[in-house]
């Protein structure tokens, strides 16, 4: 049983058709009484860290997400959903995150870029990958990503890396907490194959 988060940044739809094209069971909750029900929990998002977390703090979402992460079961965070795993953001100000993965959210530094890399981030790149139960049958596997913004944290939580005028952070792992920045679910077989292996955590 897999609870895909509802918060109302994300898009759920394709993570939700993406899940039984690999014919997991998943769900979409949207009360945070019902995470407890789930083995597997997934965090989607599409939008700005400000009012993800405020929309997760207001409905009471956060403290059923603290309860499912010390539980040891497994979830994962796509996108803004892997974000929000973090300390805080730097996105409009500063915003504490739900703090599961030490470190924060940065913009791009333009700074270390080429002038004609532009921001945001979007398309096809690849993840330079580590050995890890996540690619297992995978190697620098390309995907799909769109962000603006990329976290910064110890070099133990870090299971992949993507350059984009220089290297990034673009996949985590920290116990059995798991982010991805690239949208797995809409990455073709690649993507497929990266949440059959979550299934399999």
């Amino acid at each position: 049983m897999i609870g895909i988060i509802d918060y109302n940044m994300g898009n759920l739809a394709s993570v939700y058709n993406a899940c039984h094209t690999i014919d997991a069971h998943a769900t979409i909750v949207k009360d945070p009484n019902d995470l407890r029900n789930y083995d597997r929990i997934i965090l989607p998002g599409v939008g700005a860290y400000k009012d993800a977390m405020q929309h997760l703090i207001d409905t009471g979402m956060n403290e059923a997400i603290y309860e499912f992460a010390t539980s040891g079961r497994p979830m994962i965070g796509i996108c803004l959903g892997m974000q929000l795993l973090f300390e805080s953001s730097q996105e409009f100000g500063h915003t504490d995150g739900l703090g599961l993965i030490d470190g924060q959210i940065i913009k791009f530094d333009k700074s270390k870029m080429h002038e004609d890399v532009k921001i945001p981030h979007m398309g096809w790149n690849t993840i330079k990958n580590k050995e890890h139960a996540l690619f297992e049958g995978l190697d620098n596997p390309y995907l799909y990503f769109v962000h603006s913004f990329h976290a910064v944290t110890d070099e133990r939580n870090v299971i992949g890396t993507t350059e984009y005028g220089y290297d990034f952070v673009s996949a985590v792992n920290k116990e059995n907490i798991y982010g991805f920045q690239p949208h797995p679910e809409k990455s073709h077989d690649n993507g497929l194959k990266i949440l059959k292996n979550f299934m399999k955590i």
